[in-house]
């Protein structure tokens, strides 16, 4: 069934594990992220981001997304990633989407609040979370802009201002990771996840978690993270079972044979990440 995001991350917070977020390129992505949920019987968020919408739309995800959670027999949420604007995620709600980002984290404080919360309150009159972001998670997300040389921490005091201003259901935090591939070992900032969840009571989130060791994560959960974004691995792991399958068969025209692979990739590395975030069973 489709739900929004709420229920999911309270739970996730009270009973100290994480819900996985996936980002979906296709059907395949759509049916491969279903196929570990199903199979760990593991609540599940599908997230879009704006570069992906902009190449199919939010109807074609949302029909998707709908199609795969009507099957399901676990909780499934679409979520919009990294909302760049107002009118995009009022597009996003409008579709169906059951839940979505404002990313505001580019802005000034003031202005990042502003726009928070002119989102926030049309998503609470409909009844749907709203995640924001405050802090610099580094990196390029997607097609936006990149984000490099700034304070990569999110400020406690600023993030509990924050959460009371606007009115977000959840927050992304900077705690040292970034978007894209890293070129060295990352490190989460466990004190930073913990002060903020100190600080603030609504879910935390955790962005830029692709190539971040298992153990920094499960820890960085065990301190207060609620919800746990992947993406350029799930490309990545796609990718290598189709091309793998193509180099073994080069005259192959069918692209759902070299597809099965690639989703059959994504499925074993979402069924070890919801594994690690302890979701398996929760659904």
């Amino acid at each position: 069934m489709l739900v929004t995001t709420k229920e999911m991350l309270l739970d996730a917070q009270a009973n100290h594990y994480a819900v996985g977020a996936f980002n979906i390129e296709s059907l395949e992505f759509v049916m491969a992220v279903l196929a570990a949920a199903e199979e760990t019987k593991s609540p599940v968020i599908m997230q879009t981001t704006p570069g992906t919408v902009k190449f199919a739309g939010l109807d074609y995800f949302y029909g998707m997304v709908k199609a795969a959670a009507e099957r399901a027999t676990v909780p499934v949420a679409l979520h919009l990633d990294h909302g760049d604007g107002f009118d995009r995620c009022m597009q996003a709600l409008r579709t169906g989407y059951t839940s979505v980002m404002i990313d505001g984290s580019h802005e000034s404080f003031e202005d990042n609040i502003a726009l928070t919360a002119s989102v926030a309150r049309v998503g609470a009159a409909m009844g749907v979370p709203v995640e924001a972001e405050l802090g610099k998670v580094g990196g390029k997300e997607d097609d936006g802009p990149a984000v490099e040389g700034e304070n990569p921490y999110t400020d406690p005091d600023e993030a509990r201002e924050f959460v009371e201003r606007t009115g977000c259901t959840s927050l992304a935090i900077g705690v040292g990771t970034a978007h894209g591939v890293y070129t060295e070992t990352p490190h989460i900032e466990q004190d930073v996840v913990k002060a903020i969840r100190a600080a603030v009571d609504v879910p935390l989130v955790l962005h830029g978690t692709s190539g971040v060791p298992d153990e920094q994560v499960a820890e960085a959960v065990k301190n207060g993270i609620c919800k746990v974004n992947y993406a350029t691995e799930l490309r990545q792991a796609f990718m290598r079972g189709f091309m793998g399958y193509m180099a073994e068969n080069p005259g192959a025209f069918d692209p759902k044979k070299p597809a099965k692979p690639g989703m059959a990739e994504i499925t074993e590395l979402v069924k070890v990440r919801m594994n690690n975030l302890g979701s398996v069973g929760r659904a």
